[in-house]
């Protein structure tokens, strides 16, 4: 490929909008524009693409269609299943990691500045993963837990942590944004009572997501207004974006046994590459798992935003934020127990259906030329 070509290695920080999806959506956009709570015709096409999304949502997680409440996303999803559980909850305690993203760990600050609840962080070992044992003693009214670590790519023991939580009388939610579509998600073999979903990261659009509410489960609406989604979401139904989301997960569980078997070698090549040419290089994504298309490295000694900078025609992201010039180090690395100044060089590196194995050459050398410093051609 030309050096100049742009290589996409970000698909964790969104992914683009398959053909399919947007094929499907564009309909909805255009001529069946009818409001799905309506008894008009227009109404009535509009209902059934959204029963129809419903279903096709709930087969790519094992749900029954009813379990479905579709949401602007994972932020809500998440929100609503935390915020939701814990204003019909008996025990103002909730657990969860040192690792969550902010859609989660925000919520749980709220609850407990706001509302009196006891948030207990459990730790995570060198590899990124939850120490469920550590799970402590007493009642407790929810637990939630990302499935699959967004920076890292890290796999974590939710049907154990959910065993755990569930002895101890809680609900049990799931952050599965990064992981439908990437590995097989079932919400049985998990055992979790809610499960968020976000559409841009499975191909779909932005601002559209689910979350599955287990039969039974006592959930409180967040937004207060009609009665769509069963009561839990209110509001006019975004029609097109929940077509897309629909044929996304419909796609996606098509796609999921070769799409996970090709990303994984590819980004198995792109490790071998690294890992052969800078010496002192740290993998942080674990090598058993973890994320098929997730390859998180760090470089001791060097600013992972300031090489990215250097690296003209690849998108990544990094392990690092950046206020005021003072560069600081993801606190789930450091969490992990990775140095300061490691953690500080990480590059988080994810790949998708589009990625191939010249993309990940020429993405090796360009990262291989940043840290060495130089823009001599490499490997």
């Amino acid at each position: 490929m030309s050096d100049h070509a742009a290589v996409y290695l970000d698909h964790n920080a969104t992914t683009p909008i398959a053909r399919e999806v947007a094929d499907a959506m564009w309909p909805y956009l255009t001529q069946h524009f009818g409001n799905p709570s309506s008894a008009s015709p227009q109404g009535r096409t509009a209902r059934a693409a959204v029963d129809r999304a419903r279903e096709q949502v709930a087969a790519v997680i094992g749900a029954h269609p009813d379990e479905v409440v579709f949401t602007s996303g994972g932020t809500e999803s998440n929100n609503l299943a935390i915020r939701g559980s814990a204003a019909v909850a008996a025990t103002h305690v909730a657990v969860t990691s040192a690792i969550e993203h902010p859609a989660t760990a925000e919520p749980l600050a709220h609850l407990a500045a706001q509302h009196g609840w006891v948030v207990q962080e459990l730790p995570v070992d060198v590899e990124c993963r939850v120490r469920s044992d550590e799970i402590p003693s007493g009642p407790v009214g929810l637990g939630t837990l990302i499935l699959a670590h967004n920076e890292t790519g890290a796999l974590q023991p939710m049907a154990e942590f959910a065993e755990r939580i569930h002895a101890a009388g809680g609900v049990v939610h799931a952050d599965a944004a990064q992981s439908i579509g990437k590995v097989p998600v079932a919400v049985d073999d998990l055992g979790v009572d809610l499960l968020s979903i976000a559409g841009h990261k499975l191909y779909g659009p932005k601002g559209v997501g689910a979350l599955y509410v287990r039969r039974g489960t006592p959930l409180a609406p967040v937004i207060r207004g009609g009665g769509q989604e069963g009561g839990i979401r209110p509001g006019t139904e975004d029609v097109a974006s929940i077509v897309g989301l629909g044929t996304a997960a419909d796609l996606a569980a098509q796609l999921l046994p070769t799409e996970a078997v090709r990303q994984s070698a590819l980004r198995d090549l792109l490790w071998d590459r690294l890992g052969a040419a800078v010496p002192g290089l740290v993998r942080v994504s674990p090598v058993e798992r973890c994320l098929p298309n997730t390859l998180m490295v760090a470089v001791p000694g060097q600013v992972g935003a300031q090489l990215l900078e250097s690296m003209s025609g690849l998108s990544a992201s990094t392990g690092s934020a950046c206020h005021a010039g003072t560069h600081t180090p993801s606190a789930a690395l450091l969490a992990m127990g990775i140095d300061h100044d490691v953690a500080l060089g990480a590059l988080r590196l994810s790949l998708g259906r589009s990625t191939t194995r010249d993309e990940i050459e020429h993405a090796a050398s360009r990262i291989i030329e940043a840290i060495r410093g130089d823009d001599a051609p490499t490997g």
